[in-house]
């Protein structure tokens, strides 16, 4: 099992076992690899990671919870609702923010569930009416600097259904300029455009 948070676009994975997808980060040059968990340990794989000439980490503990927990604790934690938004066509919907192709989603929200988060966002930021969720597809998880702090988003992700005839309406006060509709054998071409994030979102319903 492991957890993948990006710092920018780089990717640390929190594991407790080192399988096929972690395997290559191990031996990279530009990677850091750590397999010792004290508050010291974790600070310093937080700095690694943004540093210029590291690319990867992967933070090895056997106890996942136990590493989740003390990797949290630096951070404020945020999380998010999003989707990922089909067509009767199934046909997927791609929004175009900040120079980025990207998939609806939002903050949560006090009192809200994040399932009830995901379909108000993607319905304030497209325009779309009666969205229906289908199911969860993925939860990932990126940081940034607000300030004087330092985020952890946790972006839960839903597959999504509209019916009907829908007009696309961008929320250009979130600074979407473009919603459009895909299909599922374009969206690779999309992924250079894309959050690394979002393309790991777009690759789960793929496969």
């Amino acid at each position: 099992m492991f957890i993948k948070i990006y710092f920018n676009d780089k990717p640390l994975f929190l594991c407790d076992s080192i399988d096929e997808t972690i395997e290559p980060y191990v031996h990279h040059d530009d990677a850091v690899f750590i397999d010792e968990l004290n508050s010291h340990t974790v600070k310093s794989m937080i700095h690694e990671m943004q540093l210029e000439k590291i690319h990867a980490g992967v933070f090895f503990h056997d106890d996942l919870d136990a590493l989740k927990k003390a990797f949290y604790k630096k951070f404020t934690i945020i999380q998010a609702g999003g989707g990922l938004v089909l067509n009767e066509k199934n046909e997927i919907l791609l929004i175009f923010r900040k120079g980025k192709w990207d998939l609806p989603k939002g903050k949560l929200d006090n009192g809200e569930t994040i399932s009830a988060c995901a379909i108000r966002e993607v319905e304030e930021e497209t325009g779309l009416k009666n969205v229906k969720l289908i199911e969860p597809l993925i939860i990932t998880y990126h940081t940034y600097h607000e300030g004087s702090r330092f985020i952890l988003k946790e972006s839960h992700w839903y597959t999504m259904k509209v019916s009907g005839n829908q007009t696309l309406t961008p929320q250009t006060e979130e600074d979407i300029l473009e919603v459009k509709w895909i299909t599922k054998e374009e969206a690779k071409q999309y992924f250079p455009e894309c959050y690394p994030s979002v393309v790991d979102v777009l690759e789960k319903y793929i496969k």
